[in-house]
């Protein structure tokens, strides 16, 4: 058995995100296994640089985790013989410089979504990254997770009949900051900072829409900053102004209609922090990060709206679980496998930059929306 080592610039990995996810959940778990193997016998091994702006901060994640490559300076790391892929777990802010650096040092990217802050720039990242002849790849983690996985087998499986609709609830309360801490950073509720719930969650549901149910053709959507004041990581008050909360409503490929709220301030009365319903002419399902029930129109009960008398039908027990049926993985695990595989096997990853365009022009789209207060149509993209 053959070890091949890749170099791998983590950059950003001191954030919540970059971290947790990405290192600690995904690298480290692959290197903790072995390394990855191929078809052919090789094993990859993840040799990690990490970077970050704070030698601090660094010094104490490469001493926990028995890492000794790190640094401040991102242009000596890109500048290295023996570094072969750029990761970008940044704020998105520094997100185009940063990769734009990395493609004219000749490095493979991927990154964390949003790949910029506009669709032209995205776009041009894409154009610049083929023209030197790069591998790309954007992070789309939501497609990997257990829910969806099962509600792709139940689409694939003809289930559902003819899909009609989706609608989608995603959030959770995002506590201020002044009498418990945020659970999120203070720059996603800053517009001047890249902050806001469309920017972040939208080319989410971009490639969730369009992989399991058809490409989004229209949307209108309308924004809200829910929590104007709010308490800084240092205890200082700051105004939001970033949109805290987003109900959109997509047009898809088809006809399909899905309709999706996004929230942080939003009280949880939900199995999961998201779920998606999917309703079908021959069958429903309810889909969260990891478990997915269904019923089927054989067994679809047939309720009568009497508002004079209670409801004595426990609803929720007339929907059965759909098994695992396969282990499940971390989802952000099995896409860096997937692009590592991509990098070095040559094996196809379709989430390249120009998905991760789309996913920008639908965040632009839905906030262009809801300035405006119109349906707006979403042109096709390409390079």
């Amino acid at each position: 058995m053959t070890r091949r080592s890749i170099g791998i610039i983590v950059n950003g990995v001191t954030g919540r995100m970059g971290y947790r996810q990405h290192l600690v959940r995904s690298l480290l778990a692959i290197r903790d296994a072995g390394g990855l193997p191929l078809a052919d016998g090789t094993t990859v091994w993840p040799h990690l640089v990490l970077v970050g702006r704070s030698e601090t901060k660094l010094r104490e994640i490469a001493q926990r985790h028995g890492l000794d490559d790190w640094t401040t300076d991102l242009s000596a790391a890109l500048a290295r013989d023996d570094v072969e892929i750029y990761f970008d777990a940044q704020v998105t802010q520094q997100r185009e410089k940063a990769i734009r650096a990395a493609i004219e040092a000749g490095k493979h990217i991927y990154t964390e979504k949003p790949l910029a802050e506009d669709t032209a720039a995205a776009l041009d990242l894409a154009r610049a990254a083929r023209a030197a002849g790069v591998r790309t790849g954007v992070v789309q983690d939501k497609l990997f997770l257990p829910g969806l996985r099962k509600l792709k087998r139940l689409l694939d499986g003809g289930f559902f009949g003819e899909v009609l609709s989706v609608r989608g609830e995603f959030g959770y309360w995002v506590f201020e900051g002044d009498w418990q801490p945020a659970q999120r950073p203070s720059w996603n509720y800053r517009a001047e900072d890249g902050g806001g719930i469309v920017v972040d969650m939208f080319p989410h549901w971009h490639y969730v829409l369009a992989e399991l149910f058809g490409e989004v053709r229209a949307v209108s959507a309308t924004t809200a900053t829910h929590v104007p004041r709010r308490v800084d990581e240092a205890g200082r008050p700051y105004q939001a102004t970033a949109d805290d909360a987003a109900y959109a409503v997509f047009e898809l490929d088809g006809g399909v209609i899905a309709q999706l709220n996004s929230s942080w301030a939003v009280r949880v009365f939900r199995d999961e922090l998201v779920e998606f319903q999917v309703d079908g002419t021959e069958g429903s399902a309810v889909a969260g990060l990891r478990r997915c029930r269904v019923q089927h129109r054989a067994v679809t009960p047939k309720p009568v709206w009497n508002p004079d008398l209670p409801v004595t039908e426990d609803f929720r027990s007339q929907w059965s679980e759909v098994p695992d049926n396969e282990d499940f993985d971390n989802g952000f695990k099995v896409q860096w496998e997937a692009f590592l595989r991509h990098v070095v096997a040559g094996e196809s990853f379709r989430w390249d930059f120009l998905a991760g365009a789309r996913g920008v022009q639908l965040a632009e789209l839905g906030l262009l929306s809801a300035r405006e207060g119109r349906r707006v149509e979403v042109p096709e993209l390409s390079l």
